[in-house]
């Protein structure tokens, strides 16, 4: 981590906007999703899909999600895991018959979606070829803001929250994977201080994984503003 990293300047009327997602936000959140990661695997099964997976995962322990609104409407979210592998598979086995049946329309428009959403499984595996540290499960997994709300630093502000939960919770990193190709996306996470920890690749397409040292961030407290019970 460089030296140079700041604690986060905490705005108290945004952070005022940002709470724990609840059922009724999954639609918000997959209409979010959809719109700023269209193409990325998950996206393309649809908008109904998103909005089921959501409903699905918020009653699966170890799933995290914070929503941004502004006067009722829901505007931005991130979302996260305690522990994504395990996640994941106590969200298929409690919620298949529900995920199968959303994702069947998307995957019948595109088989080539479909072939390779039979890798979903081997998530954990691959990217554990990079050099994580030992017992690193934490990891933050979608975040999504509507456009005019860039350079207001509400990602922040959300990101902050949701690392003060993980850290609150006694994670002491957190891990992000990006597109190698998203030139963006790694700027942010190197603002905040996170370090390349390596590449893989899944899904066809060459991925990046950063970690941050949640234990020594200078911008992350080790109490959670927006407690969760999982």
């Amino acid at each position: 981590m460089t030296t140079d990293i700041r604690p986060f300047p905490v705005d108290d009327a945004v952070l005022s906007r940002i709470r724990p997602m609840q059922f009724r936000d999954a639609e918000a959140m997959a209409r979010l999703h959809h719109a700023a990661m269209g193409d990325s695997l998950w996206a393309r099964l649809g908008e109904r899909f998103l909005a089921v997976l959501y409903r699905v995962l918020i009653d699966t322990p170890g799933f995290l999600a914070f929503v941004y609104e502004e006067d009722g409407r829901v505007r931005g979210f991130i979302a996260g895991s305690t522990d994504t592998a395990r996640m994941m598979r106590t969200a298929l086995r409690r919620g298949w018959f529900l995920i199968a049946p959303a994702a069947l329309p998307g995957a019948l428009r595109s088989p080539s979606t479909a072939l390779r959403l039979v890798d979903t499984p081997r998530y954990t595996a691959a990217s554990s070829a990079v050099s994580l540290p030992p017992g690193l499960t934490a990891e933050s997994l979608f975040c999504s803001f509507e456009p005019d709300l860039r350079g207001k630093r509400v990602s922040g502000h959300i990101n902050k929250v949701l690392f003060d939960e993980l850290r609150a919770r006694g994670h002491q990193h957190v891990k992000i994977t990006t597109d190698a190709g998203n030139a963006a996306a790694v700027r942010q996470l190197e603002s905040w201080g996170f370090a390349e920890a390596g590449s893989f690749a899944f899904y066809g397409k060459p991925m990046r994984t950063f970690v941050l040292d949640l234990a020594a961030s200078p911008r992350v407290e080790a109490r959670s503003r927006h407690p969760m019970v999982e």
